[in-house]
């Protein structure tokens, strides 16, 4: 988990710096042994008195243990830098959702007992069930392609660019986006035992010309604006219902929607960093319609 501790890299001054550091240079591959260094350092200094492991062995395990923390991350769709410094590109395999349970809770389970009755079998049930999970992803990844693929055909629509992945917590609902012209469509597929296809919304792509007020904005907030984008992946929208919004389409509490957990707030009249703002507020509605369209009922 150490590499994790990018998310204490923030400021007051400028909203968007944790999304700048979060799964940057501590997540790249280059970085793998140091990380795994840092970590045998405070290790070896707290708990060399209680281990009969040299530092040398300490560091191989730390390092490997290290080492498949960014590649997880870059299965999910938030974004991994896999290859800084030499490329600032956002790696997101999408086969498997951020927060996922079904995930996390068996390898828990099993590392849990594994070290209580001091077997490794059953650390390796939790390595074979990790693998399956993640090459189950890829192939539900690929099934839903395929489907939304066809929708994108059936529209007549020439897809500049596509993004399939996971909803919370399953790889049965899967949440799509492809761009077509100057319009984000938003859709959803089901691809349990019985597929389904959750035609959504649709939303017009962010164009600067479309934007309140963007030639009154000062350098930092355009900077901001680009920033926020290629965190984004480019998958970013003016917010309907407020014009000085520009949200990241990629996440919505309903899959078929536009939605946008969190975005940026553009203000002409400050010199300032724009505003982060975050709506991550799920009504009982909402819990119901995901799990509906999980389970087809």
């Amino acid at each position: 988990m150490l590499p994790d501790i990018d998310v204490l890299f923030r400021s007051k001054d400028d909203p968007l710096l944790f999304l700048e550091y979060h799964r940057q240079f501590t997540h790249s591959l280059i970085f793998i042994p140091i990380g795994g260094l840092i970590f045998s350092i405070i290790f070896y200094g707290i708990f060399n008195k209680f281990t009969r492991l040299a530092f040398k062995q300490i560091w191989i395990y730390a390092t490997i243990g290290y080492g498949t923390h960014g590649l997880l991350d870059a299965c999910t769709s938030y974004g991994t830098q896999l290859f800084w410094p030499f490329s600032n590109t956002r790696i997101s395999w999408n086969n498997v959702s951020i927060i996922d349970p079904l995930f996390t809770l068996p390898i828990l389970v099993l590392i849990i007992i594994s070290a209580i009755k001091g077997k490794a079998s059953y650390a390796k049930l939790a390595f074979i069930w990790a693998i399956f999970y993640l090459l189950f992803g890829l192939l539900q990844n690929h099934r839903a392609t395929k489907m939304i693929e066809q929708v994108i055909s059936d529209r007549g629509h020439v897809a500049q660019h596509i993004s399939v992945k996971p909803s919370f917590g399953n790889l049965i609902l899967w949440k799509t986006i492809y761009r077509s012209g100057k319009t984000f469509y938003v859709d959803a597929v089901n691809i349990g035992i019985k597929k389904q296809i959750f035609l959504g919304e649709k939303i017009d792509a962010y164009n600067f010309t479309n934007l309140n007020n963007f030639e009154y904005l000062s350098d930092i907030q355009k900077k901001d604006i680009e920033r926020f984008s290629w965190f984004s992946q480019d998958y970013v929208a003016i917010n309907p219902k407020n014009a000085n919004q520009i949200l990241d389409i990629r996440y919505s509490n309903i899959p078929n929607q536009v939605g946008g957990l969190w975005g940026i707030e553009i203000n002409p009249n400050s010199q300032e960093h724009v505003k982060f703002i975050s709506n991550r507020k799920t009504t009982r509605t909402d819990i119901n319609q995901f799990l509906s369209m999980i389970f087809n009922f």
